[in-house]
């Protein structure tokens, strides 16, 4: 949805509600992921997106602030079995989270397998619908042509998903190039509001930052190195190496 303002005149709590901060990385101690998460909330963030292992920490922790908890679910490969998928989303939502992030098979979606990939959303989306959570559909976009991502986003609105998302980071089959500007605008024409967009992979800069809100995006997907450089509080500008989004 395009914003009421320039993204250049909001302040850092309406910045920061277009983020959700990832605290994904495998070989994170509990050390690291506490850090981060508190750097989520200090940051303003909408959420603090982070592995089902770490909702005990994210929910304890975000208790009483304005950033919330999204979880990833089936990541970041989306080739669980239908079944267990729900079941681990189920898992998710009784622990009281704000939005469940699910991987979509994408390797069903290059096959052209619309019904069973609209099926495989749909039962999860069921779930979350019980606990009253929204849902993120993650396609892995690197690896899709912008025709794929256009009948991949009607199939994720036809199982009733509240957001289309781009990427997992953690794609190695191809070009790593993320929220590009051509996704994300097929992803907008194609939903024509009937589901959120959210951008994750290559929002390294405030310049695109702010670009993508102006576009119209819901929500983003940025690296817990990332942050402080789109929200303007790293004043270097500079992230160091390769995050997760």
């Amino acid at each position: 949805m395009k914003p009421i303002k320039k993204a250049s005149e909001m302040n850092l709590e309406e910045l920061g509600a277009y983020i959700d901060q990832s605290v994904l990385k495998p070989e994170f101690t509990q050390e690291e992921i506490r850090k981060y998460i508190q750097e989520g909330i200090d940051y303003k963030c909408k959420t603090v997106c982070i592995n089902p292992a770490s909702i005990d920490i994210a929910n304890e922790m975000t208790k009483g602030t304005a950033t919330k908890v999204c979880a990833v679910c089936d990541f970041p490969f989306g080739t669980s079995a239908t079944e267990s998928k729900a079941i681990q989303a189920e898992e998710c939502c009784k622990k009281g989270i704000f939005e469940l992030d699910i991987v979509a098979n994408y390797g069903w979606i290059k096959s052209g397998m619309w019904k069973e990939v609209e099926e495989d959303i749909r039962a999860v989306n069921e779930v979350c619908k019980k606990y009253n959570i929204a849902l993120k559909v993650i396609f892995e976009t690197d690896a899709l042509t912008i025709d794929e991502v256009k009948k991949a986003t009607e199939a994720a609105i036809a199982a009733g998903a509240d957001f289309v998302k781009t990427s997992t980071g953690f794609f190695t089959g191809g070009k790593n190039e993320g929220a590009t500007v051509e996704v994300i605008k097929a992803m907008m024409d194609t939903a024509k509001g009937r589901c959120k967009v959210k951008g994750s992979g290559g929002i390294r800069t405030r310049e695109y930052f702010l670009e993508l809100i102006d576009m119209g995006i819901d929500r983003m997907g940025v690296g817990y190195k990332s942050t402080p450089v789109v929200l303007g509080l790293d004043k270097a500008g500079k992230t160091a190496d390769k995050e997760i989004y």
